[in-house]
C-alpha cells in the first residue's frame, strides 16, 4: 500500500501539473486565439496531450503492482474462518466477562458498576461496519440475542455517519436495519421489527421484500402478536449462552476467608537430589482438590525455546469425541507436541517435573509435552483431563488414565486467561513461568469430580502453556492406594 500510494501520488502530481498548464491557457480565451503560439499550444493540449494523460498506462501499472503485491502474501493473510472466529471471540468475551457491547465498541473493557478489567495503552474503537460484521456472524448462526446487541450498535454508528462513505466498508445503514429488524422479529418483538423496517424504506423505498415484511408485521400486530415481545435488555436465552459461560461468570472473584487459610508457601525438595541446591517454590492453592502452584518453575529463556520449538508445528487443537478426535468450538487454541528428544530444554523440564511430583515420567508413563497457544478470545470450556469413558483414545496408550496434570505458564497475559475450577469455585490467574499441578484421580483410581476446570477466555494478550499429562501406570509405589477405599 505504501508503494502504491507513493507511485499514485507522483502520478497525480503530474496530472495536476498538466491541469494547471491547460487552465493557464484558458485564462484569456480571446488572447489564446489571437496569439498563434497560444492557439497552437491550446489545440495540441486538447487534441493529443489530454488523450495521452487520460489513457496513460501508468495508472493501470500501479494498480497491477498493488494486486501483484497482494497475491504474494495472500496465503499468509487471515481467511474467512479467522475473521468469523474473531467475531465469535468478541461475543465470548462479552458473555464470560459481562462486557457491554457499547463499551466494547468504544474500546472500553468494563462491566456495569465495576472498574475496567483491562485498560489498553491505546484505545481502539470499532466502526459501524465492524459491529455489523460481528452481528452478522451471530445472525448467520441464528443467535439473535447477540445479533441484536451488535446490530443495534452498528445502526447507531451508521446513523451518526449517514451520507459519508468509507472505501473499506462492505455494509450500510440499510443492511444493518434489514438484519436487525429480522433479528427482532425472530426474538418476538414484532413492533420494533416494524419500526426498523419502516426506517429502512425511508432510505430505500423501492425494496419490495421489505415492503412485504412491513405488511406482514402489521398483520401480525393486528392479530395481537408480538406487541410486547423480547426487546432491548432481553435476558439471555439458555440456548444462546452455553452453560459453561454462565458457570465461569458466577465464579467467586476472591476465595472465601476460610479457604485462604489453606494457602501455604514453602521451599520443597521432595526428597530429590535434583532440588537440593535449588528447591521448588511451592504454593498450595487448594487442599480439595489438591492444587499447587510452583513459582519460577521455568526460566524466560527456557519458555522462549519451547515456544520457538512448537511454533512451526502449531495446529488447531482437537478434543476427544468418543473414539475419535476432532475440532470443537468449546476449545479454541492451537497446539503442538514435543518429544523429550526435541531439545535438551525439554529433557531438563521432564526431569524437573519428575523431581517436584515424585512421579515416573519415563515412556510410556507420561505423554509428550503439549504446547498450546490461546490467541484472541482463546479458551477451553469446562472439561476433565482424565478420561471419563473406557472408549477414550487415552486408553489406547495402555498406560492407564491420566493421574496428574502439570500445566506450565510460558507467557503472561494482560487480562483473562485464568484456569477456573468450576465445582470447587476458584480460579488461578496466569503467572508467567509458574507450573500448576493437580491430581486428576483419587488414590482409589476414580476420577476426581472437583477437577472439572476451564481455560477462561484471553481478554488481552497471548497465552502460551505447556501441558504434561502423567498416567497412573508406573506410579503404583510412588502414589500408593490408601487404607480407605473411598479416598
Amino acid at each position: 500500500l505504501r508503494s502504491y500510494l507513493r507511485d499514485e501520488s507522483s502520478r497525480l502530481r503530474r496530472l495536476r501539473r498538466f491541469y494547471e498548464k491547460v487552465q493557464a491557457l484558458h485564462q484569456d480565451p480571446k488572447a489564446s486565439v489571437d496569439n498563434p503560439l497560444l492557439a497552437f499550444s491550446l489545440i495540441k493540449r486538447l487534441h493529443s496531450d489530454w488523450h495521452n494523460v487520460i489513457y496513460s498506462d501508468e495508472a493501470a501499472s500501479n494498480t497491477q503492482a498493488l494486486h501483484a503485491g497482494l497475491r504474494e502474501v495472500e496465503q499468509e493473510l487471515p481467511g474467512a474462518e479467522d475473521l468469523d472466529g474473531a467475531a465469535r471471540a468478541l461475543m465470548r468475551l462479552q458473555d464470560v466477562y459481562a462486557l457491554s457491547v457499547k463499551g466494547l465498541a468504544n474500546g472500553v473493557f468494563q462491566r456495569a458498576g465495576h472498574p475496567p478489567l483491562y485498560s489498553p495503552g491505546r484505545r481502539v474503537s470499532l466502526s459501524a461496519d465492524d459491529c455489523f460484521h460481528v452481528g452478522k456472524v451471530a445472525y448467520d448462526m441464528g443467535d439473535h440475542y447477540h445479533s441484536i446487541a451488535w446490530l443495534e450498535e452498528a445502526v447507531s454508528l451508521f446513523r451518526l455517519s449517514y451520507g459519508s462513505w468509507n472505501l473499506e466498508d462492505r455494509s450500510s445503514l440499510e443492511d444493518a436495519l434489514d438484519h436487525l429488524a429480522f433479528s427482532y422479529f425472530m426474538a418476538g418483538n414484532i413492533s420494533h421489527a416494524l419500526n426498523l423496517s419502516r426506517e429502512f424504506l425511508h432510505y430505500n423505498p423501492s425494496n419490495h421484500r421489505v415492503s412485504r415484511n412491513v405488511a406482514k408485521y402489521k398483520k401480525l400486530l393486528e392479530m395481537g402478536m408480538g406487541a410486547s415481545g423480547a426487546g432491548r435488555g432481553a435476558t439471555v436465552p439458555s440456548h444462546h449462552c452455553p452453560p459453561s459461560h454462565t458457570l465461569l461468570g458466577h465464579l467467586s472473584p476472591q476465595p472465601a476467608p476460610e479457604q485462604l487459610l489453606h494457602r501455604v508457601c514453602s521451599y520443597e525438595t521432595n526428597g530429590s537430589p535434583y532440588l537440593l541446591l535449588q528447591p521448588a517454590k511451592k504454593e498450595v492453592v487448594r487442599i480439595q482438590p489438591y492444587v499447587a502452584l510452583y513459582h519460577d518453575f521455568i526460566s524466560d529463556a527456557e519458555a522462549e525455546t519451547i515456544k520457538e520449538l512448537a511454533g512451526p508445528w502449531l495446529q488447531r487443537s482437537v478434543v476427544a469425541s468418543g473414539e475419535e478426535q476432532q475440532k470443537a468450538e468449546y476449545r479454541i487454541s492451537k497446539s503442538a507436541w514435543l518429544k523429550d528428544t526435541a531439545d535438551p530444554v525439554v529433557q531438563a523440564l521432564d526431569r524437573r517435573i519428575a523431581a517436584v511430583t515424585g512421579l515416573d515420567l519415563r515412556p510410556p508413563y507420561a505423554e509428550y509435552l503439549q504446547v498450546v497457544n490461546y490467541g484472541l478470545g482463546g479458551h477451553y470450556e469446562p472439561h476433565f483431563d482424565h478420561a471419563t469413558s473406557m472408549k477414550s483414545p487415552l486408553y489406547r496408550m495402555k498406560s492407564g488414565n491420566r493421574i496428574a496434570t502439570v500445566m506450565i505458564y510460558l507467557s503472561a497475559v494482560e487480562a483473562g486467561g485464568s484456569t477456573a475450577f468450576i465445582h470447587a469455585n476458584f480460579s488461578v490467574p496466569v503467572v508467567k513461568n509458574a507450573a500448576l499441578f493437580w491430581w486428576n484421580l483419587r488414590r482409589n483410581g476414580n476420577g476426581d469430580g472437583d477437577t472439572l476446570h476451564a481455560g477462561c477466555p484471553v481478554l488481552a494478550g497471548d497465552k502460551w502453556v505447556a501441558n504434561k499429562w502423567i498416567h497412573e501406570h508406573g506410579q503404583e509405589f510412588r502414589r500408593p492406594c490408601s487404607a480407605d477405599p473411598q479416598d
